[in-house]
């Protein structure tokens, strides 16, 4: 993969940074933004654009609103998945509404995993 490349996302991924949904707005500035582990967000990687990327942990943080649980949003969802992981990356999917109605476990969830999967180096300290 190369996560530099296509650079025929660019300009969508910039149009999404400008436009992010209110779910992708409170987990970036109230909580992602800041946290002692850089994640950039609108992250192209290869086919796709990741809503939250975290290099270090290896980790990237989707938002799905209720169009991804369709039938043929789940199908390509599982195969972005699949595309991602051949890379080691592992996918956090996270419903909009758990942004909202349960932010701190959401918070707590994306911590433990990136503690998990940076075990070893540097530690990050905690927000």
């Amino acid at each position: 993969m190369d996560r530099k490349g296509n650079r025929d996302l660019v300009p969508l991924a910039r149009k999404l940074r400008k436009e992010m949904t209110k779910e992708e707005r409170r987990l970036w500035y109230d909580f992602l933004r800041q946290y002692p582990v850089r994640f950039a967000r609108q992250k192209v990687l290869g086919h796709y654009i990741a809503d939250f990327y975290c290099a270090q942990a290896g980790l990237v943080v989707e938002l799905d609103g209720g169009q991804h649980y369709e039938d043929k949003a789940m199908e390509k969802d599982a195969q972005r998945t699949d595309y991602l992981a051949g890379y080691g990356l592992l996918v956090l999917r996270i419903p909009n509404n758990e942004v909202m109605q349960n932010f701190s476990g959401v918070c707590e969830w994306i911590d433990y995993t990136v503690q998990q999967r940076t075990a070893g180096q540097q530690s990050p300290s905690r927000p």
